[in-house]
């Protein structure tokens, strides 16, 4: 199970242009595989020659395999059938690590972005050192059991990291996660040396809009806006398929967008931010005032939900009009082709992602048609796919380590 993402530190090798061909060829095949060379040809402009080489590259490094079950003749033509190509699921794998506050989340994915093998990972309360010593302890234990179990066979080429709040991807770094209290962590150099594996860390609604931009909607790669709402709120934003970073490697903060008419104080010492308007913890604690939960937990809320209690509805469907209002901000100032949201409830059911799209029809100056809004894709995965984005998204943009 040893790694081979190039280290972040190591001089590009060999051929820009090569690579570019490479990332081209195995990004089409991804989109449109099983594919021919020629098919492939076709798609990306590239001469057969030119991808003929690439393929065999990428043939070489497992990341493509030819699917000689699927070869068919062409009509009129003699010779030899052409084998389709496919991405190789079966023979790699990439691991992922989300940190939440109640929970975190450790998983393996193939090439494709499914999910091999996903397990929740209790906080128990932990906050500061504390959640960071235990997940150094037990993430070398999972990818070993994964050895023998759901990822027998496959090598793992490295393991994403992503939290919330302030993260310097570029060195690794948790630069500031206030409900954690994480401050300077250096998340990628500690996971390294736990596990052995190269470590990409990057904050997780970056993350998230990379795995949309990967294996999602084709809209997520002219421009898209990403909205996360959970106990802590973040934002980010692609454009022609790469998602911004910032200087320096922090996206821009939309938890502290003001929400009309909250009075909730912020950890930023105003009221009214989203950050605490939406936050789960806000949400949870007004289900607990009122009697709906018993303590505060996103299933007990789902569940109250689900059974058709008026005040949990009545709940939801506040925190979705803040939300709507929210990206409505949003999609003013950036007018993006697509806006995804992750968020419990809009995810689980489209009634409240409904109530965000009325709410952001209303509120937006631009777009009176909410059609270009969205909930993540993955569903119950979406943790576990950002978790492994940092990694596969340098894998299909650089996929050559050297030849």
């Amino acid at each position: 199970m040893n790694g081979t993402v190039r280290s972040a530190a190591a001089p590009r090798a060999g051929d820009d242009r090569r690579e570019a061909n490479a990332a081209t060829v195995l990004r089409a095949v991804l989109d449109h595989g099983p594919v021919a060379r020629s098919g492939v040809s076709r798609l990306t402009g590239l001469s057969p020659a030119a991808v003929s080489r690439q393929v065999v590259d990428l043939l070489r490094l497992e990341l493509l395999a030819e699917r000689p079950e699927l070869a068919v003749s062409a009509p009129g033509v003699r010779g030899r059938p052409q084998l389709p190509l496919d991405v190789d699921d079966r023979r790699l794998a990439v691991a992922g690590l989300h940190v939440g506050l109640p929970y975190s989340t450790f998983a393996l994915l193939d090439l494709r972005g499914r999910v091999l093998f996903r397990q929740e990972l209790p906080n128990g309360g932990r906050r500061g050192p504390a959640v960071l010593k235990a997940l150094l302890e037990r993430v070398p234990r999972l990818l070993a059991a994964a050895a023998t179990g759901s990822a027998a066979g496959r090598r793992v080429l490295g393991l994403g990291a992503v939290t919330g709040g302030a993260v310097d991807a570029e060195r690794g770094v948790t630069v500031r996660h206030e409900p954690l209290g994480w401050r300077e962590v250096p998340l990628r150099e500690l996971l390294e040396r736990a596990t052995g594996l190269p470590v990409r860390v990057d904050n997780h609604a970056r993350a998230l809009a990379a795995a949309e931009v990967l294996f999602g909607d084709p809209a997520a790669r002219r421009s898209m806006v990403q909205l996360f709402v959970g106990h802590v709120v973040d934002a980010s934003i692609s454009v022609a398929g790469t998602v911004h970073q910032g200087p320096p490697s922090v996206t821009g903060d939309g938890g502290h967008l003001p929400v009309p008419g909250s009075t909730a104080r912020c950890h930023c010492g105003r009221r009214g931010c989203l950050s605490v308007a939406a936050s789960d913890d806000t949400l949870f604690a007004a289900a607990v005032a009122q009697g709906v939960i018993a303590r505060p937990d996103r299933q007990l809320l789902l569940a109250a939900v689900r059974s058709g209690d008026v005040r949990a509805d009545a709940l939801v469907r506040e925190r979705a009009a803040v939300v709507g209002g929210a990206l409505a901000l949003l999609a003013d100032v950036v007018n993006p082709d697509l806006l995804v949201l992750t968020e419990t409830f809009a995810v689980a059911d489209p009634v409240y992602l409904d109530v965000v799209r009325e709410e952001f029809a209303l509120r937006s100056h631009l777009h009176r048609d909410a059609s270009l809004l969205v909930a993540q894709r993955f569903g119950a995965d979406a943790l576990a796919v950002a978790a492994c984005a940092p990694v596969l998204g340098e894998l299909y943009a650089r996929p050559l380590p050297g030849f």
